[in-house]
């Protein structure tokens, strides 16, 4: 597979060429999610999909980690397949394989261990308890299978090729989509059903992904051990990653406890919400990745003055991005939430969660492209700083709204605020810091 080296030509065509595949595998995935929200919600009723809605944010949270884990080891493992050092290279994919790895299996014992203290911490009704309860322990045994996906695709991407993991993806996700809705509406499975094709797709994808790295890798001295030295600066960019994500899905996890305590049908549209959420901003959070790794390899070779022009580059395309969905959204919002539910209080609830979020797509569009900014520049400290201030201000406002009795649509006003805090101080660190990065 032809690999793709951003440290020649223009950034703009180099960044939306790598991105393009990772977009199309995420859109794939959140066509998986969706139709999972659009089965469970019109065919299991708002007290299931309120369920799923719940458990997934705990499901967030935790693969979160892995994510992390896996984009702070790609940004390591590009700047040494750019400076072409093959053995520090091979010893950061080894240590890096097995780290991630172990990590998702300790994670998979603790998570099943404390599953219903997890499920009482954040509030899931009791209407919807057991169906939570049900729908996490079989997603969560699949952590395993998602490690091993994210690390190989963390390692393809960080070679420039993008197009692999998509293409493994797609098999994979078009298969499930099928499952579900055949598994959901013609077995008695109820949310067991939706949460074993997660599983089978956490399989289908990681073992094809794995032999194909497998193939790529096998010319590099890989010897499958920890190296100690190595571990040291692995650890110091994968973990710092992994805590930004953290960070970030915990204040999002916090939000939707707030939300649960206000019931079924504020949990079923937030629920509905969020998924269309994520798949409305996906096109500038991968854009955003891409350029991370185009931020790494230009690091990789000392070519500063692309990282600027690239960084001024993702800036203005962030900006088209977010502002054709933000339109769209606007435009479309009832009928999107109708297609998950017939319930018109959750529809007329998630419509205007909808609204008040999508106005504002463009400050999480920049923020995207400060954290990438900072992560391939190995400053991954600094975009840590950024999420807790959009988490925090976003916790803090919504529970002060709540608990000076202000309804739950006060709530989804705290996240943008959060984002717009957080671009302020992610442009004046920008700037701050442009003579240190010897721009």
């Amino acid at each position: 597979m032809k690999t793709l080296d951003m440290t020649q030509g223009s950034p703009t065509k180099k960044i939306l060429l790598f991105s393009l595949p990772i977009l199309l595998g995420n859109i794939f995935q959140q066509i998986y999610s969706l139709s999972d929200t659009l089965v469970v919600g019109r065919y299991l009723g708002k007290e299931a999909l309120a369920a799923v809605g719940a458990s997934s944010a705990i499901v967030v949270l935790i693969t979160s980690i892995l994510l992390g884990l896996s984009m702070g080891s790609s940004v390591l493992f590009a700047k040494y397949y750019a400076m072409k050092e093959l053995d520090a290279l091979a010893k950061s994919i080894s240590t890096a394989f097995i780290l991630i790895v172990g990590i998702a299996l300790g994670l998979t014992l603790i998570t099943s261990i404390f599953i219903n203290p997890i499920l009482q911490l954040f509030q899931i009704p009791d209407s919807a308890f057991d169906y939570a309860r049900n729908y996490l322990l079989i997603v969560l045994s699949g952590l395993f299978f998602l490690a091993i996906y994210q690390v190989s695709t963390a390692v393809l991407r960080a070679f420039g090729d993008s197009k692999t993991p998509l293409y493994y993806l797609i098999v994979s996700t078009s298969i499930n989509v099928v499952f579900d809705f055949v598994f959901v509406i013609y077995t008695p499975l109820g949310v067991k059903g939706p949460a074993l094709y997660t599983f089978l797709a956490h399989f289908l994808t990681s073992i094809p992904i794995l032999i194909h790295l497998y193939k790529r890798i096998k010319h590099l001295p890989i010897k499958f051990r920890v190296d100690k030295v190595m571990l040291k600066e692995v650890s110091s960019l994968s973990i710092l990653t992994s805590v930004q994500q953290s960070i970030m899905n915990f204040g999002i996890l916090m939000v939707q406890g707030l939300v649960n305590s206000f019931g079924v049908v504020a949990i079923a549209a937030f629920t509905i919400g969020v998924r269309i959420d994520a798949f409305a901003y996906m096109p500038a959070q991968d854009f955003a990745n891409g350029f991370s790794i185009y931020v790494s390899q230009n690091l990789g070779v000392k070519r500063y003055d692309r990282i600027q022009k690239g960084f001024r580059s993702a800036i203005l395309t962030s900006t088209l991005f977010c502002g054709v969905i933000t339109l769209f959204i606007l435009v479309f919002s009832k009928p999107l939430i109708g297609l998950f539910t017939i319930d018109n209080a959750v529809i007329e609830l998630g419509k205007t969660y909808l609204r008040i979020e999508g106005l504002f797509y463009i400050l999480i569009g920049y923020l995207f492209i400060f954290y990438a900014l900072f992560r391939g520049l190995a400053q991954v400290k600094i975009s840590i700083i950024l999420t807790i201030i959009s988490l925090l201000t976003r916790v803090v406002l919504a529970y002060s709204f709540v608990y000076f009795g202000l309804g739950v649509e006060s709530i989804f006003f705290s996240i943008p605020i959060g984002w717009f805090l957080a671009d302020i101080v992610g442009f004046y660190l920008y700037r701050k810091h442009m003579t240190q990065f010897s721009f």
